[in-house]
């Protein structure tokens, strides 16, 4: 199984934002502090807004932050909202299987369990679960020598 790179990007967001709970920040800012293409973050900001995560404040002066507390925010939501669906074979899409074994294949059950069992894990799990008690200065920190280190 592999997320996307949009649903890893969120994830990411979610703990940037997590991690500097003070104050707005903007994407520019994210996207230094992780070396992401700020145009595809702004995609990924859109969808997080688009489902209830984070706010937008529009303007020069805008930016974004958590539209719900760490611990109101399941990470197996954010997975369903920022991935474009779970078709692990060709089989879980009812609409364009081709697929000639279907009557006498039981991978789809099989698979589609393990697919149950990661989101039984990830339902477990909120942001707040995945920040470091007190490390918001360590989380910020450790970005800037990272970026640092990426300059040099």
């Amino acid at each position: 199984m592999h997320l996307t790179l949009h649903a890893d990007y969120s994830l990411r967001v979610l703990l940037y934002l997590a991690n500097t709970p003070e104050r707005q920040v903007t994407t520019q800012e994210i996207s230094q502090a992780y070396g992401i293409s700020k145009h595809h973050l702004v995609r990924v900001v859109k969808s997080l807004g688009t489902g209830g995560f984070v706010a937008i404040l529009p303007g020069r002066t805008g930016g974004i932050r958590l539209a719900k507390e760490p611990d109101q925010i399941r990470v197996s939501d954010v997975v369903r909202a920022t991935e474009p669906g779970f078709r692990l074979v060709e089989c879980f899409d009812g609409h364009s299987n081709t697929c000639p074994i279907v009557p006498v294949c039981l991978l789809q059950g099989v698979l589609g369990g393990a697919l149950q069992a990661f989101f039984h894990v990830l339902d477990r799990y909120t942001l707040a679960d995945l920040i470091v008690p007190g490390g918001q200065a360590e989380f910020t920190s450790h970005l800037f020598s990272i970026e640092m280190i990426s300059r040099e």
